[in-house]
C-alpha cells in the first residue's frame, strides 16, 4: 500500500488519503484534534477521492465544529481530574472486582486490567475479565458498572434480554448507568 498523502483543501484544511483493502466506498472521518482522514479504496483514483472530500465539505466543517466541542470536553476532563499511577489503578479495580464477584456471588476465572482505546472491559467465553485501566478514573457507581457488566457476562454471554435482566438484577439501575457511562467515553477514547 502506497503511503497516506497529506493535502490541503480550501475551507477544511489538511486531510489525510489513505489507501484502504477493507474500504468498498470512500469514507471521510472526523476526528478530534484536526485529524480528518478519507480511506479511499483499491481501484479509486486519489483525485476522485479528493473531489468528493470537496463536495462533502459543509458535512467536514460541521463535523469539525462537533469535535472543537469534543476537545474542549476533553480538555475540562482532564482538567478536573487528578492522575493515578497504574499500579494504585489496577489494585483499585482487581479489589472491587473480587469484591463484588463475591458480593454478587458470580466467579470468575482470571482478571486482566489493560489500556484500551475501544472498550471498557470484556469477558471471554473462559470466564476471563479484562477491564480497561481507565474505568479506575470513573466515578465510583460506574467503574462498579462496568465491572458488573462483564460479571453479568459470566451467566450470558450476550445483550440478550436475559442478559439485561441481570446486569439490572445486580445493579439496580442498569439502563440509566449505561447512559451516563457514555457521557464519559472520551476518557476511554483519548487518554
Amino acid at each position: 500500500m502506497p503511503k497516506p498523502k497529506t493535502i490541503k483543501i480550501s475551507g477544511i484544511g489538511e486531510v489525510i488519503f489513505e489507501r484502504s483493502r477493507k474500504a468498498k466506498y470512500v469514507n471521510i472521518s472526523v476526528r478530534p484534534f484536526n485529524f480528518i482522514r478519507v480511506a479511499v479504496p483499491v481501484g479509486v483514483p486519489i483525485n476522485a477521492a479528493i473531489e468528493i472530500a470537496e463536495t462533502k465539505a459543509g458535512w467536514i466543517q460541521n463535523q469539525i465544529r462537533k469535535m472543537e466541542k469534543t476537545e474542549q470536553e476533553y480538555y475540562d476532563l482532564i482538567k478536573n481530574n487528578e492522575p493515578i499511577h497504574r499500579s494504585d489503578a489496577k489494585k483499585k479495580i482487581l479489589n472491587r472486582l473480587n469484591e463484588l464477584s463475591r458480593q454478587h456471588d458470580i466467579p470468575f476465572n482470571k482478571a486482566y486490567v489493560r489500556n484500551q482505546k475501544t472498550r471498557w472491559g470484556s469477558c471471554s467465553v473462559k470466564k476471563n475479565i479484562s477491564l480497561n485501566i481507565k474505568i479506575a478514573r470513573l466515578p465510583g457507581k460506574l467503574m462498579d458498572y462496568v465491572i458488573l457488566h462483564e460479571l453479568a457476562h459470566i451467566k450470558h454471554h450476550d445483550h440478550s434480554k436475559s442478559y439485561w435482566l441481570e446486569l439490572e438484577r445486580i445493579s439496580g439501575n442498569a439502563r440509566t448507568l449505561d447512559k451516563e457511562l457514555d457521557q464519559h467515553r472520551l476518557l476511554l477514547i483519548l487518554t
